[in-house]
């Protein structure tokens, strides 16, 4: 899991665990509803997308290839879904696989570095290659996009990223990830 997605996983979890640690005893009985679930069980089907032919689970050093967060205060909904894996296709095989899954998300949108390839910069749903969304939430963690080549469909609040990262050892290493990301205070939906 690259270290953008782990950072944000591990900011949203400590968020959690004091938005719950803090409310837990002066939320019994006041209408607080509170849902939260972290695990490392998730498959690409989970996130949508169909598994790369031959490709394995790509597992860090500390053994860990996939994450399921979610976090629900009332009305506040966030959730991450994230599988990494590797094959020894190269990255634009994997790229060019992954373009008719995302489609039926809507647009598909390629970036790198975190920057538009081609034409298309910004879908008519409004995603864009940008790590913000609204200004209030940082999507990938520490916002350095260097050496990601990504595609990305769906709205900004839903959205499926296919992300491959540089080579290592002879394989390429890629990650999908499904993000549900919380509606803006000022947005019209």
């Amino acid at each position: 899991m690259n270290n953008r997605i782990r950072s944000s996983i591990q900011a949203a979890t400590f968020t959690a665990v004091l938005v719950a640690g803090s409310g837990a005893c002066a939320a019994q009985n006041s209408g607080f509803n509170l849902d939260m679930h972290a695990n490392s069980n998730v498959t690409a089907k989970e996130i949508g997308l169909p598994l790369y032919p031959g490709a394995t689970p790509w597992k860090d050093k500390d053994g860990d290839s996939a994450a399921n967060l979610g976090f629900g205060l009332n009305a506040f909904h966030f959730t991450v879904l994230v599988a990494s894996y590797g094959t020894a296709d190269s990255a634009a095989r994997v790229l060019d696989y992954y373009r008719k899954p995302l489609s039926h998300y809507g647009e598909v949108l390629e970036c790198y570095k975190g920057k538009p390839v081609g034409a298309l910069t910004v879908t008519h749903s409004g995603l864009t290659c940008s790590a913000t969304k609204g200004g209030n939430i940082e999507v990938n963690g520490s916002g350095d996009t260097s050496g990601d080549h990504e595609l990305r469909a769906g709205t900004p609040q839903k959205f499926r990223i296919v992300g491959i990262s540089d080579a290592n050892d002879g394989k390429t290493r890629f990650g999908l990830v499904y993000l549900e990301l919380p509606k803006d205070s000022d947005s019209k939906d």
